[in-house]
């Protein structure tokens, strides 16, 4: 009997919010993660009843076959980041693309009724128009955003030859608690963040005009769920932000003002190596396909991310400890895959 949904890098940032959402509504839930990048913490708190973890690697699939054979659906989160892909490029492609194929493959010969690719507005490259409908044409500037859109195809594929349930959704930034910080994974709001907390200097790489659709994690976890149980969505590609358009030079003004740190200041940086100048969603899919809104607006996010991150019981200079600020110059990990 069919009663399970998987959801591979579920112990990571997104991963983790979505396995809340899965078992708040009553859902059982199987969690694959290797914890490269995933945290056992946070899949603290949810009931152990309500929850497996299977502690491997996504590539391995002979490990996860008997979960595959119980599954009623699969939300497939597991993935290598952006700035890993920059001095990991190999691994990145076959974590992200191969791992992606043969997994499609196992859960359409099971008959796993619903496959959801969770890819990433990478795949867009820099916005040639905005806001970006799905339409958009595809330009990634890193074997990331490369492999996420690889992913994509062989998803799409699967729909279109034979006939397999799958679904594609691209969220964009998000953020919230249980994001990255540190080594290659970490994102630029909890850079900010703790750094405005701990007294730091923020640091913007290049002139800071690039711009991002900033969309809460509660919020991208939610467009997930509509997507992996809405029959309009079967066979779509589907963005997932917040149809707000917002330039790092800005979200450091705003979270300097979050943190009431107003004279806090900033550090330019060299830019980033084949970092995305431009991304903004355009939502009407979601809207109508879906019935998604956007709930959190991006200033009470920060605010949840800063209250979150004040009950931690740690210090922001304690947890900055583990950040590269050139962060694509990262050393690579073991050779083990990783689940984001």
């Amino acid at each position: 009997m069919r009663r399970v949904a998987i959801v591979t890098g579920g112990a990571g940032f997104i991963g983790s919010e979505l396995v809340r959402q899965l078992i708040d509504r009553g859902d059982r839930v199987v969690v694959v993660d290797n914890f490269v990048n995933g945290k056992t913490e946070n899949l603290a708190g949810l009931p152990a009843g309500a929850l497996e973890v299977v502690r491997e690697d996504v590539r391995n699939l002979h490990a996860l076959t008997p979960w595959i054979a119980q599954a009623s659906i699969v939300y497939h989160l597991a993935c290598l980041g952006v700035r890993h892909s920059v001095h990991s490029p190999v691994e990145n492609h076959e974590v992200n693309a191969t791992a992606t194929l043969h997994l499609l493959k196992a859960c359409q010969a099971a008959g796993v009724p619903r496959f959801v690719y969770v890819s990433t507005s990478e795949v867009y490259g820099t916005a040639k128009w905005a806001p970006m409908s799905e339409d958009h044409p595809t330009f990634p500037c890193t074997v990331y955003g490369g492999s996420k859109l690889a992913g994509e195809s062989y998803t799409r594929a699967f729909y279109r030859t034979y006939g397999y349930p799958t679904v594609v959704v691209r969220p964009f930034n998000t953020y919230g608690p249980r994001s990255h910080h540190e080594g290659d994974s970490g994102e630029v709001i909890p850079k900010f963040l703790l750094r405005c907390l701990a007294g730091r200097p923020m640091v913007i790489f290049g002139d800071g005009t690039q711009t991002r659709d900033f969309t809460y994690v509660s919020d991208s976890a939610r467009g997930i769920i509509l997507a992996g149980t809405s029959e309009a969505a079967v066979g779509r590609t589907i963005n997932l932000g917040s149809g707000q358009e917002l330039t790092i030079n800005e979200l450091a003004t705003t979270v300097a003002a979050v943190t009431a740190r107003p004279d806090a200041e900033v550090m330019r940086e060299i830019p980033r190596p084949g970092d995305v100048l431009r991304l903004l969603a355009d939502m009407t899919q979601a809207r109508d396909l879906l019935g998604y809104q956007v709930q959190v607006p991006l200033a009470e996010g920060l605010r949840r991310l800063l209250a979150w991150y004040q009950a931690q019981g740690r210090s922001p200079e304690e947890l900055l400890q583990h950040e590269i600020v050139r962060n694509w110059e990262a050393q690579p990990a073991p050779a083990t895959g990783a689940e984001a």
